[in-house]
């Protein structure tokens, strides 16, 4: 069984660090997934640096 309270001031405490939390966790969220992104485009640099040539420099020809 849970205890009511009517104080207030705890109410108050609690709402503060309920806004906190969000405000952390929005934060933490958004360096994610800016972190993420940075890692997809670092990726994607790498694979179309290590783009395979053919020997003689010309494309090939297909028929």
């Amino acid at each position: 069984m849970t205890k009511k309270t009517d104080d207030p001031e705890k109410a108050e405490k609690k709402s503060k660090l309920a806004g906190t939390a969000i405000v952390a966790g929005a934060a933490i969220g958004s360096a994610a997934i800016a972190a993420a992104l940075l890692y997809v485009g670092k990726r994607k640099d790498a694979a179309e640096a290590k783009a395979p040539t053919p020997p003689s420099g010309e494309p090939p020809e297909t028929d």
